[in-house]
């Protein structure tokens, strides 16, 4: 049965006088539904790892431009890893070192052990013209006025340096010559300001902005693998977004990229220069 049988025909006619297209035009809008808000997840990164992984970030927000945002913010490793140990809000580390990660899982502050993500390398440069392809040279007979490297106490680079120089026998007619960099970052500064004329820096740093024949990519018996680990904290334990970037970083996309800048894998053969 149709509702208009029920319907007085007099008050038919009231109703259909006042339901009119212009009085249904009046009536407010229905409110749309708001969309959730993309996720951010903030990060933490050594130094040395700043370029490769600023290509990392930007890669993955071109494929996933409605997953989120990554938030990354560069330093030393030890830096880092006493803001963590305050309660700075990073959801992901990324460290130049492996026993930095290891001391937050040991402090339960991580989901899950520490994953290696690249094994560094390390690079003796100059900015000085005359130590164009002699930087080898000019390092084991002392004709220079500066040596920068990052603090081997603070830096895994740093540490890296040390044994080079260790192997060559070159400690202690270099001693008096160092510029100790907060990190390797800083090391790289030295260098390219003309404070130090030689460096040990990342070869992450130079890989992209010199010549192949500008540096010295230092030999990697004379130094133990610079293994990099990262660790996902507590913070960034129930993340898809830290799940999706972990997965892109592990992808074959995303090992391209870390190769790219002068890294390579635990199973991987070192870049050629």
């Amino acid at each position: 049965m149709r509702l208009a049988r029920f319907i007085p025909p007099v008050l038919m006619v009231i109703l259909t006088a006042f339901v009119t297209p212009n009085s249904l035009a009046q009536l407010p809008p229905l409110k749309a539904q708001k969309a959730k808000p993309a996720e951010v997840i903030h990060i933490a990164s050594a130094a040395n790892f700043s370029m490769a992984m600023k290509q990392l970030i930007a890669e993955f927000e071109s494929q996933h431009n409605n997953a989120g945002r990554v938030k990354a913010s560069y330093g030393s490793s030890g830096k880092i890893y006493a803001q963590i140990k305050h309660g700075a809000p990073f959801q992901l580390f990324f460290s130049a070192d492996q026993e930095k990660p290891q001391a937050l899982f040991n402090s339960g502050l991580t989901v899950g052990k520490p994953i290696t993500y690249a094994v560094g390398a390390l690079a003796l440069w100059s900015n000085n013209a005359e130590f164009k392809q002699r930087e080898q040279q000019k390092l084991q007979t002392g004709q220079f006025n500066k040596l920068a490297l990052a603090n081997p106490k603070l830096a895994p680079y740093g540490a890296a340096a040390l044994e080079v120089l260790e192997s060559l026998n070159l400690i202690s007619t270099t001693r008096s010559k160092w510029v100790l960099g907060e990190n390797v970052a800083q090391a790289y500064q030295f260098v390219a300001s003309g404070n130090a004329e030689l460096g040990f820096i990342a070869l992450s740093q130079v890989i992209h902005n010199s010549h192949n024949d500008d540096y010295w990519a230092l030999p990697r018996h004379l130094y133990k693998p610079i293994k990099q680990d990262l660790v996902v904290l507590k913070r960034g334990e129930h993340s898809q977004l830290v799940n999706a970037f972990l997965a892109f970083i592990k992808s074959d996309q995303g090992q391209r990229i870390i190769h790219s800048h002068g890294y390579t894998s635990l199973d991987t053969k070192e870049p050629s220069q």
